[in-house]
C-alpha cells in the first residue's frame, strides 16, 4: 500500500461541542504545574530510550514525545539516548547523539559518564522492563546511579504481581527518578500500593495523540481500496498475546447479518517474535482465517506504517478492535491513537481500556471471548446513531492528549523536578555564585 499524501495536523471539526463532563486529563493536574511554561522556557533535556527507526511501540512514543517538545520549544536544547537491540544498528536522526548497547553494562557507565560530561539539565528516561538488559531491566540502575542532574521517568509498565526482580528494579528507578510519569489512574494507585511510591511524586500525563480530524471513515475507504466496505480495524505489532484469533473467530457470526465487513490487521510481527519464530502467529492467523472460511474478509498488511499512512488506515475504520489478552497492559498506544481519531471502539477490559473508554466512550466485552466481539459489533453496525454517539463521546474526551498539550505537561514535570532537586540541594555557595552557575546552564532555544 502506499504513503497517502494526508496530514495528520488536520484542525478537529469545530462543529463538535466540547461536553460538560472534562476528561480525567483536565480534572487532575497537580495544583503547582497549573501554568503552561512559556514556549521559550530554557531548559536542555536528554531523552533515554527507544528511538525510530528502530520498530516498537516504545520507539515510536519517544519519537512522537521528541517531535511534540520541539515543536512546543525548539530542537537546540534536546537530545536523545537510544537502546539498540542485540546485533543491531539503525541510521538515527541527528537528534539521537548516544547510542546503549541493551546487554553491555559497560554501555550504561560510558553513557552517564557522557550524559553528566553533556551539561543536560535533566534526562527523561522511558522505562519498559524488556528494552534495557540485565535481570528485568536492571542494566539501567548502573546509569541513573551515576547521573548528577535530576530524573524524570515516563513508567511504560506498571504490574500490579510483580516477581522479585521486577519489584526492586521498581524500586530503585522510583528512588533514583525525581518524578515519575504514568499514563492512568490505575498505574499510578498500583505504583503506590505495590511499590510504596508517595502520591506526591507522581505525575498522571496521558499518551500523546496527533490532533486528527473528525471525519467520516469513507472519506478515506478508497484510497485503501475498501470503498463500500464496512472496516474492523486493529492495527500495531504482531505478538500472540494480542487476541486478533478472537476478533477472526467472531467473523462468521458478524458476517451472517453484514456481509459487507472486512477486518483490517496492520502492523509487522513484533521484531523480538519475529527473530524468535518469524511469522508463526500470523501464519497461524490466515490458517484459522482459511478453515473459518473467511480468509477474504480478512486483510493483513505486514509492516510498519509512517505517520500519514496511519492516519489514512485509522480514519477508515468504522470500529476499531483491541482484544488483547491479558488484564495487566497498562497503556496501549493504539487505543489512545484510536479514541483521539473518535473511532468507535470495541476492547477486551484492560486496565488502560478500562479507564479509557468508560462512561460509553467504547464497548468492553470479555477477554478471549468472540461471540461477545461479534455481538458488540453487530449492535454498533446496525445502530449508526449509537456508534457516532460513541465516537463524539471518544473524540471530545481526548481532547487533552493531544501531542502539543501533552509536551507542555511534560515540561511542568520538567520544572517541578528540577524545582525539587534544587530545593532539597544543600546551600553551598553564595547567592551570585548560584546565579552565575545558573546562568552559564541556561540554553536559549
Amino acid at each position: 500500500m502506499s504513503a497517502p499524501s494526508v496530514s495528520v495536523n488536520s484542525q478537529p471539526n469545530t462543529q463538535i461541542r466540547r461536553e460538560t463532563r472534562p476528561s480525567v486529563y483536565e480534572t487532575k493536574p497537580a495544583s503547582s504545574l497549573q501554568v503552561i511554561p512559556p514556549r521559550s522556557y530554557p531548559m536542555r533535556i536528554a531523552v533515554i530510550g527507544n528511538h525510530l527507526p528502530r520498530q516498537c511501540g516504545i520507539a515510536t512514543f519517544t519519537t512522537d514525545l521528541c517531535d511534540a517538545i520541539t515543536a512546543e520549544y525548539g530542537s537546540a536544547g534536546l537530545w536523545v539516548a537510544a537502546v539498540n537491540d542485540p546485533q543491531s544498528s539503525y541510521a538515527y536522526p541527528e537528534r539521537v547523539r548516544f547510542e546503549i548497547v541493551e546487554r553491555d553494562l559497560s554501555s550504561y557507565r560510558a553513557i552517564a559518564k557522557s550524559l553528566n560530561a553533556s551539561n543536560a539539565d535533566l534526562v527523561c528516561l522511558q522505562h519498559e522492563y524488556g528494552i534495557y538488559g540485565g535481570n528485568a531491566g536492571s542494566h539501567v540502575l548502573e546509569l541513573l546511579k551515576q547521573l548528577t542532574m535530576p530524573v524524570v521517568t515516563t513508567l511504560h509498565t506498571v504490574l500490579r504481581h510483580p516477581d522479585l526482580y521486577q519489584q526492586s528494579v521498581m524500586q530503585s528507578i522510583a528512588r533514583l527518578s525525581n518524578r515519575l510519569i504514568v499514563m492512568s489512574e490505575y498505574s499510578s494507585r498500583i505504583l503506590q500500593d505495590v511499590f510504596g511510591v508517595s502520591g506526591e511524586k507522581i505525575d498522571l500525563i496521558p499518551h500523546g495523540i496527533p490532533d486528527l480530524p473528525f471525519v467520516e471513515p469513507d472519506i478515506y475507504k478508497d484510497l485503501l481500496s475498501i470503498g463500500g466496505k464496512a472496516v474492523l480495524l486493529t492495527f500495531g505489532l504482531l505478538s500472540p498475546n494480542k487476541g486478533f484469533e478472537s476478533v477472526i473467530q467472531a467473523l462468521p457470526h458478524i458476517l451472517s447479518r453484514h456481509s459487507n465487513v472486512v477486518y483490517v490487521i496492520a502492523g509487522a510481527t513484533h521484531p523480538h517474535i519475529r527473530a524468535r519464530e518469524g511469522d508463526r502467529y500470523r501464519d497461524q492467523l490466515q490458517a484459522l482465517a482459511k478453515e473459518l472460511g473467511v480468509e477474504r474478509q480478512v486483510i493483513f498488511h505486514n509492516r510498519f506504517f509512517s505517520p500519514q499512512e496511519m492516519a489514512v488506515l485509522v480514519g477508515s475504520a468504522d470500529i476499531y478492535i483491541t482484544p488483547y489478552c491479558h488484564e495487566a497492559q497498562a497503556v496501549s498506544g493504539t487505543l489512545a491513537y484510536a479514541l483521539g481519531a473518535g473511532k468507535a471502539i470495541i476492547s477486551t477490559p484492560y486496565w488502560h481500556a478500562a479507564e479509557l473508554l468508560d462512561d460509553g466512550r467504547g464497548a468492553l466485552v470479555p477477554f478471549e471471548d468472540p461471540d461477545s466481539i461479534a455481538s458488540a459489533a453487530i449492535e454498533l453496525l446496525d445502530n449508526h446513531a449509537a456508534r457516532q454517539a460513541m465516537r463524539k463521546r471518544a473524540y471530545l474526551y481526548a481532547r487533552p492528549m493531544v501531542w502539543n498539550r501533552v509536551a507542555q505537561s511534560y515540561m511542568r514535570s520538567f520544572i517541578r523536578a528540577r524545582e525539587n532537586c534544587m530545593q532539597s540541594a544543600p546551600l553551598r555557595f553564595s547567592v551570585q555564585s548560584v546565579e552565575d552557575h545558573a546562568a552559564s546552564r541556561v540554553l536559549s532555544v
